[in-house]
């Protein structure tokens, strides 16, 4: 009988679990297990490489369906990611995708439509890479420079908002949603969404002082 997984992972404390699968169940998914990681890196750790990563891999099978908020929950390192959702599908496991609800799966044998799978994994793996590396260099150059201009308010007032709350707001401003889906999705009000999305690299200092 086959299975509907959620996979989560959370690499700070703001982030959680049970938000994303509530964002998976509001989107029409019916899971029937989470597997999750917390506090692991997305960077520097291969999803093989983490505990409940290697769990996942071991129970899924043939007929399951896979699904992730996004690619970037697979892991933001580019090889990683394609590597791994090639793998599930050449095992007959369906990803899908809680935003944009995209769905891959090996089923197809049509050349032009594997082609076209194809370059869409690699696009949306190297984009959460791309992000990824966008965000810590935006926190390095912006905390790098509070250290320097104003040590005394370095960490400043604590975020009315976390790393989740970030990245999905990024993710769907990339798929050109409006401030107000945008502020339905993430909890947040829109007059926060458009202040954020005014000065996104303003948002990751703020949120590296606090640890997010």
């Amino acid at each position: 009988m086959s299975r509907t997984v959620l996979y989560a992972r959370v690499s700070t404390t703001d982030q959680t679990i049970a938000h994303q699968k509530a964002q998976a169940e509001a989107s029409g998914f019916t899971i029937d297990e989470v597997i999750a990681d917390e506090g692991v890196s997305g960077i520097s750790t291969a999803l093989r490489d983490r505990p409940e990563g290697k769990r996942l891999f071991d129970k899924l099978r043939h007929g399951d369906t896979l699904v992730v908020r996004w690619v970037d929950r697979l892991g933001r390192n580019y090889q990683d990611v394609t590597d791994t959702i090639r793998e599930f599908m050449r095992r007959g496991i369906v990803v899908r995708t809680v935003i944009n609800g995209l769905t891959f799966d090996g089923a197809t044998t049509d050349p032009m439509q594997q082609a076209v799978r194809d370059a869409l994994i690699g696009f949306m793996a190297a984009t959460a890479q791309a992000q990824a590396e966008a965000t810590k260099e935006a926190q390095k150059a912006g905390i790098a420079h509070h250290r320097a201009t104003d040590p005394s308010k370095y960490r400043g007032r604590k975020p009315s908002y976390t790393r989740e709350q970030l990245d999905l707001m990024r993710d769907m401003m990339g798929q050109g949603a409006g401030a107000s889906a945008i502020a339905k999705a993430t909890g947040l009000t829109r007059p926060t969404v458009q202040r954020i999305r005014d000065d996104l690299a303003g948002a990751e200092v703020v949120l590296a002082r606090w640890g997010g």
